[in-house]
């Protein structure tokens, strides 16, 4: 069996080779050969129009660590199995989307408004935020819609900040959250693979009310709720997630809040925390489901 891992090609970073790195090695563990190709290299070779129909070799799957969504989509029109599947990706990188997507599910989530679109960097009015803050209060949450390690999530206390955070992110598109107090600092992060629910670790952090590891967050192996991995497999169900990492809030009472899903979380972490291998999981389930779509 071989496979093409997509990676993009201006990410120069030890953290992430590391991760291709260890994909690769679980991929032989399985018998497969994974081949490692940058965006840049596979976008050059991939006509728009007509479709391509001339491939000497392909691969038996494309395990896509990327979130080059036009590339992906261009993949799938070639006949390229990918995974997680470009609509996945698309969903999980852009948080209006996943808030969108799961709206009208039994999936817990805090109240969440988009921010309305506008042309201009900034915003000419702020009726929109008054309506907001009537229903959400402060402090408030703000997210730019694309954004990852908790680094474009921000706390704001009054109206005031929230126009000069809104200022300060120019044309990032955005949503608007209420705050759980009852999370402040603390969250779940729930690995599933195939469905299955697969390691899990709580994020920690006294600092700061974001539990991201990389902004000085602890973790320690944690045993998840059955409410909790439901809600987690459900997700990934609800956004056609092949594997990812859930993360999941504390309600008042212990209940299960959805705070966002990773379609190509980081498991360095995890594995240090619980010596889960995720990469292992997520081969082995490649190589069974590419056999039982043969």
């Amino acid at each position: 069996m071989k496979g093409w891992l997509i990676v993009n090609g201006f990410l120069n970073s030890e953290k992430f080779e590391e991760i291709y790195d260890w994909l690769i090695k679980a991929a032989l563990q399985q018998g497969i050969e994974l081949r490692k190709l940058t965006n840049d290299q596979v976008g050059s070779i991939l006509p728009i129009s007509p479709k391509n129909t001339s491939w000497k070799e392909k691969p038996d799957f494309v395990l896509f660590w990327d979130k080059d969504v036009y590339l992906a989509k261009t993949l799938e029109k070639e006949g390229f199995k990918l995974y997680n599947c470009a609509e996945a990706i698309e969903t999980c990188d852009d948080k209006a989307l996943t808030f969108i997507k799961l709206k009208d599910t039994d999936i817990k989530m805090p109240k969440t408004y988009v921010a309305p679109m506008t042309f201009d960097k900034e915003y000419k009015d702020y009726t929109f935020l008054l309506q907001v803050e009537g229903n959400v209060g402060y402090p408030m949450i703000i997210k730019e819609n694309k954004g990852s390690f908790g680094e474009q999530v921000y706390m704001v206390n009054n109206y005031y900040e929230a126009v000069e955070k809104i200022k300060n992110i120019e044309h990032h598109e955005f949503i608007m959250q209420e705050y759980v107090e009852s999370s402040k600092g603390k969250d779940v992060r729930i690995h599933v693979v195939g469905g299955k629910v697969v390691t899990a670790m709580e994020r920690v952090n006294e600092n700061d009310f974001r539990a991201n590891i990389t902004n000085g967050g602890s973790m320690k192996k944690y045993t998840p709720t059955k409410e909790q991995e439901k809600m987690a497999v459900e997700v990934c169900e609800k956004l056609k997630l092949d594997f990812a990492g859930v993360d999941i809030m504390f309600g008042k009472e212990g209940e299960p809040i959805l705070c966002e899903a990773n379609s190509n979380a980081h498991f360095k972490n995890i594995y240090d925390c619980t010596k889960v291998n995720v990469a292992d999981e997520i081969m082995k389930f490649i190589k069974k489901d590419c056999k039982t779509d043969n």
